[in-house]
Formats: structure tokens, C-alpha cells, sequence
């Protein structure tokens, strides 16, 4: 071989050599980050689950194409808290948004002030439900406060806009519109896609009025929990005031103009916000259904109705309140589907990561409830379905105990960020990739809203993937325990169970080991108690 010819490949060889080492030193092209939130999304309305509720394909999509986590949780079941906690990774009692009383400090870290300061193009649009002017997002449009289903006023960075429509709608439409023609294409981008459906009071779209009308829901097995009283349960459980029989009101709940009394509900203040497209769309539907129910059920007195009739009523109030929250989903998962398609469209599915979650899960009848707050399953849980096709494979299935504590860190982890030491989350990158099983034991629990509506009294607590321990304070100190295993209906406080002793003794070491990691207190609870009951004594003239 000539000396040229050698030269020559010697040449080539260090030219490939230098080509690779170039590629692999290149930094990775860092992923966008969809985070779509609703407000109040039960896990069991969403048809990956498999309670058979309803169906929502599109929300599946995520499940199917990525991951379901079957244990995700929140750390304080109620709107505002959650999302203070998912910004910030840490806990309320960290944060200072324990409640939905107490201001929200925009000034603390939160996960997209770091992304944008990393260079990502960040947008906030939908439900937010924290007061004052959102900070570290390029873009915002938020709602004010809950915001309205129909017609609803917008804040355009800061600037107040009624926008005609349906919020579901307009919301995606929104998004939509920030992905194509408003965001920095040469970034990275993460954009909070929050819808406020299904929150109460459930207005349906226009097009789904009538959806499940041909269909009879038939309610949880322990729907009728009141009759015996919650028995197995403590004070807590008796106290609530959260009963489809008892507390849904008759206009704003059950969307009767007339309670079966023929009294005025207030429902028609809520319906002057409609246009005559939407307000004639909404009569067709509901007044023939409204009619019938008070043909058959008013002027009743409800102090001499039979035990047959009073459940004859208890189950109309769960299909009407059944079929509108379902109604509502219908909307949201039709904008997860468009969103979906939009990156499908664009060439951005591949490297985007798109997380399906709600602030808190949903009493679906269960106990004969609506609504949140305990650390009972139903509100406790919350779903959480994730894609990224780079990391994760589809059809993934997590059980760990991951919490709404969690997001913050693992979306700086996925864009090559340190989190913060104040952030007390974990990243669940490598456990929902595979790479790792590892992951905590023990999730820690805090609720503050009391007294307040629906009367859930303040408690803390601590489960494992087999067991709950929750304290319930302040106006009463009884402790609950419950085998989820063997309970998984929460029907049944082995608390004082002698079989249980040294299940009780272990979980008491657990929630003084995981007060003690987050930094919880007795002196926090006091002090959050003392701030609650000032503005609450203020605003009720005491």
C-alpha cells in the first residue's frame, strides 16, 4: 500500500472518528412539556381506570401510547392547595397556600420560572385559581377565580376579556392557537393546558345536553353509607356535609329553575349569562326532564316521604348530578384528543412529553358524596396518565406512590434543570422509563379547610401502599386506620382493632418520620389554624 493511500485513510479515519465525537458531545434536544390539568377529574371517569363509567378514548390515548400511574395522590385535596403544590414541589405547609383562603406567593420558585430561565417559552392557559399576576410564563389566560362554563372572562396577562363560548372549547381553542402562532418555535416550550371542567356547578356543552339521556347510572355500593349511619367510621365521616341527598342544591347543582316546593332556585341568575342560541339549546334539553321530575315529585313533603321514595329521589339527584359531571368530561377529553392530534400533525409528539392529571380525584357517589377533601381514596387519588415515546414504553403501568409533589422536580429533570433544595419532591423520570423500581414507601397528607363548606373536618396523615392512618384535630382527636387490602371501600376504622396493634404502632412511627422529612408540625397546624379562623371569624362578623 502506498504511503499516499495510507495518509489518505489515516486522514478519513480521523475525520469519522471526529464526526462521531462531535455528534455525541451534541446536547440532546430537550423535550417540550404538555401539562394538561382539569379541576375535580375523578380517576374513576376515565375509562383507562376500568370502573366503566364512561368512555374517554382520548385520555386513554396517553395511557395506551405511555403510562397510567394506578397511586398517584395529592398532599391537600382541594383545588387552589394542589396547584400551589404542583408549581412549587413543595408541600402547602411549605408553599403557605394551605387553603383557598390564604394568598399564594407568586415570588417563590415555581418550575416554570426556572424552564423559562433555562430557555423554554412557557404559557399558562385555563384554570389556575391563585390569585395575583402569574409569574414565569411568557404567555398567560387565565380565568378568574373558577371562571364561568359559559361565556367566560378571561385574563390576558393581566388584562380582562369575556370571550363567547364554551370554556371547555375555548380553552383548547386557545391552547391550539399558542402551540401554532404564538410561542418561540427555536425553543423548547412548556405550556399548563388547565381546563375548569368538571368542576361544579356541571354545565354541559351545548352539544352534549342530552348525552346518557337514554341511560340509567346506577350509583356505588355504598351510596346509601348515611342510612347507617357511616358506621365503622368516625365522628369525621357523620359530620360531613356532603351528600347528593342532602346538601346538592336544587338550582346550581341540579339545574331545576323551581325546587319541587315551587320556590325560585337562583338557577335563572346563572342562565342570564347565556346567548339565545345557548339558552334555547339548554331549555330544549333540561325543561321537558325538569318537568317530569317535579310532575312526579313536587310538592312532596319531605319530612312524611317513605324510605322508597326518599331513595327514589336521592337516585334522580345522582343521574342528574352523574350525567352533567360525565357531560362536562365529554368536552375535556374531545380538546385532549385535539391537542394530541395537533402534535401528531406538527412532527412534536416524538419529542414532547404530555401528562394527563386533575387537581384532586372526586367522590362519585361513593358514601353517597360528591366532592373532595378527605384523604379517603376517592379524593386522595388522583389520575395521572404520562407519554414521552423517547423514555417511555406504552402500556406502562406505575403502582408506586407518586404525588402531585412530584411534578415540579421530574419536569426540571427531563429539561436538564437541578431542582432547587427547597423542592420536596422526587423525580419519577427513571421510574417511569424502567431504569429504576426504587421509590418511597409513604406519602404524607395535610387538609386545612375547617370550618368551611361541607364541614370536612382538618386532618393529616400517612399511607402506604397497604395501609392509611389519618388524624382528624382541632375540634375533635380521633385517629382512623384502614387495610386497603382488605378494605378497600374505606368502610371499616381498625384503629382500635387488637389484630391491628402492630400495623397501628408502625404507622404511627411512619407519620412521625415523614412529619419530620417534609417539616411538619404541631406548631404549623396551630399556626395555620390561628390565620384560618381570623378571616373566617372576620368575614362571618365574629
Amino acid at each position: 500500500m502506498s504511503w499516499t493511500k495510507i495518509n489518505f485513510l489515516f486522514i478519513l479515519a480521523v475525520m469519522v472518528v471526529g464526526c462521531a465525537t462531535k455528534e455525541e458531545q451534541k446536547p440532546t434536544e430537550r423535550p417540550n412539556i404538555i401539562f394538561i390539568m382539569a379541576d375535580d377529574h375523578a380517576y374513576q371517569a376515565i375509562s383507562a381506570y376500568g370502573s366503566g363509567l364512561n368512555e374517554t378514548p382520548n385520555i386513554d390515548r396517553i395511557a395506551k401510547e405511555g403510562a397510567i400511574f394506578t397511586r398517584a395522590t395529592v398532599t391537600n385535596s382541594i383545588c387552589a392547595p394542589s396547584r400551589a403544590v404542583l408549581l412549587t414541589g413543595k408541600h402547602s405547609f411549605m408553599n403557605g397556600k394551605v387553603d383557598n383562603i390564604q394568598p399564594f406567593d407568586w415570588d417563590q420558585d415555581n418550575f416554570p420560572k426556572l424552564m423559562q430561565a433555562n430557555g423554554y417559552t412557557t404559557a399558562l392557559i385555563g384554570k389556575i385559581h391563585l390569585d395575583g399576576q402569574p409569574q414565569g410564563f411568557d404567555y398567560s389566560m387565565v380565568l378568574p377565580g373558577q371562571g364561568n362554563y359559559y361565556n367566560p372572562d378571561f385574563l390576558i396577562n393581566g388584562e380582562r376579556k369575556r370571550i363567547e363560548g364554551y370554556v371547555t372549547d375555548i380553552t383548547t381553542d386557545l391552547a391550539l392557537d399558542w402551540l401554532e402562532n404564538g410561542r418561540d418555535k427555536e425553543k423548547p416550550f412548556v405550556m399548563l393546558y388547565h381546563q375548569k371542567a368538571p368542576h361544579r356547578n356541571w354545565k354541559p356543552a351545548p352539544e352534549y345536553l342530552t348525552l346518557y339521556d337514554d341511560k340509567e347510572f346506577t350509583p356505588p355500593a355504598n351510596f346509601f353509607d348515611e342510612e347507617t349511619n357511616y358506621q365503622g367510621r368516625g365522628t369525621a365521616a357523620k359530620e360531613q356535609e356532603m351528600e347528593i341527598d342532602e346538601i346538592m342544591r336544587w338550582g346550581r347543582d341540579l339545574m331545576l329553575e323551581v325546587n319541587p316546593n315551587g320556590d325560585s332556585t337562583g338557577l335563572a341568575g346563572d342562565l342570564k349569562r347565556f346567548n339565545p342560541d345557548q339558552l334555547k339549546a339548554w331549555r330544549e334539553a333540561f325543561d321537558p326532564k325538569n318537568a317530569a321530575f317535579l310532575k312526579a315529585y313536587g310538592q312532596l313533603d319531605e319530612k312524611t316521604l317513605t324510605v322508597e321514595k326518599k331513595r327514589e329521589i336521592a337516585l334522580w339527584k345522582y343521574n342528574r348530578y352523574i350525567k352533567n359531571y360525565l357531560r362536562t368530561i365529554k368536552s375535556v377529553d374531545d380538546g385532549v384528543g385535539e391537542v394530541l392530534d395537533y402534535l401528531e400533525a406538527n412532527g412534536l409528539a416524538e419529542n414532547t412529553i404530555v401528562v394527563y392529571t386533575s387537581d384532586q380525584g372526586f367522590y362519585l357517589g361513593e358514601h353517597g358524596w360528591f366532592d373532595k377533601r378527605f384523604m379517603y381514596e376517592e379524593s386522595f387519588r388522583t389520575p395521572l396518565l404520562v407519554k414521552y415515546p423517547k423514555e417511555i414504553k406504552p402500556g406502562t403501568t406505575i403502582k408506586s406512590l407518586v404525588q402531585n409533589l412530584d411534578f415540579a422536580p421530574t419536569f426540571l429533570d427531563y429539561a436538564g434543570i437541578k431542582a432547587p433544595a427547597e423542592m420536596q419532591g422526587d423525580s419519577f423520570r427513571k421510574l417511569v422509563s424502567g431504569e429504576t423500581d426504587e421509590w418511597r414507601d409513604a406519602v404524607y397528607y395535610t387538609y386545612y379547610e375547617y370550618p368551611a363548606e361541607h364541614s370536612v373536618k382538618r386532618h393529616n396523615g400517612v399511607a402506604t401502599d397497604r395501609y392509611k392512618l389519618i388524624h382528624f384535630y382541632y375540634d375533635i382527636d380521633e385517629w382512623e386506620l384502614y387495610d386497603l387490602e382488605k378494605d378497600p371501600s374505606e368502610m371499616n376504622n381498625v384503629y382500635d382493632d387488637p389484630a391491628y396493634a402492630e400495623v397501628r404502632e408502625m404507622m404511627h412511627k411512619k407519620f412521625v418520620e415523614v412529619r419530620e422529612k417534609y417539616g411538619d408540625s404541631d406548631a404549623n397546624d396551630k399556626r395555620f389554624l390561628d390565620e384560618y379562623m381570623e378571616v373566617y371569624n372576620r368575614r362571618n362578623g365574629k
